[in-house]
């Protein structure tokens, strides 16, 4: 049985989870609210202020399912109640960050400036010139807009130049051998 799939997902005070039919679960808190649909076969249940998802049987589909169902719903949990963030670093002379109103402007060594612009349900911020800060409910939007900031100049091995997240590490290669 998944390891992952069989943990009870504690709901906070505060929080407000509806099951609606078709797996359509709805999690209320104080960041936001979050729906999303989930696959059909999942049993979902709410159990005092716990949430149970069990598989209605055996089959490498439902096994697969079991521990991404529990992990997409405790994601929502955690989405509403404290929020995700990710935090990039950039480095190089000259590259720079700016925010304007909701638009963030980056300066990464290209003749023009790259422009970023927040979506809904997202916000970005910037400490310091060299820090970005993506902040959100929604994990996967979190995560896929900081990727597509990260792709516009990431991190290259010789000097370590460019965009990068603040818990990931360079390998850093030697240059060319001298004479």
């Amino acid at each position: 049985m998944s390891r992952i799939g069989r943990k009870p997902i504690e709901v906070p005070a505060g929080v407000d989870v509806k099951i609606e039919a078709g797996n359509v679960v709805t999690v209320k808190g104080a960041l936001g609210t979050m729906t999303q649909a989930l696959h059909k076969d999942m049993i979902i249940k709410k159990e005092g202020n716990e949430l149970i998802v069990e598989r209605p049987s055996e089959m490498k589909e439902h096994k697969a399912l079991h521990g991404l169902t529990r992990t997409l719903l405790s994601n929502m949990v955690e989405g509403v109640t404290k929020g995700f963030s990710k935090t990039l670093d950039i480095n190089g002379v000259g590259y720079r960050a700016a925010k304007a109103g909701k638009t963030l402007t980056l300066n990464l060594g290209y003749s023009h400036p790259i422009t970023f612009e927040e979506a809904d349900g997202l916000t970005i911020e910037v400490p310091n010139a060299n820090q970005i800060i993506v902040k959100g409910t929604d994990k996967q939007k979190v995560g896929q807009l900081a990727a597509e900031i990260r792709s516009k100049r990431p991190p290259e091995p010789y000097l370590g130049k460019g965009v990068k997240y603040s818990d990931e590490r360079i390998r850093r290669k030697a240059g060319k051998a001298g004479k």
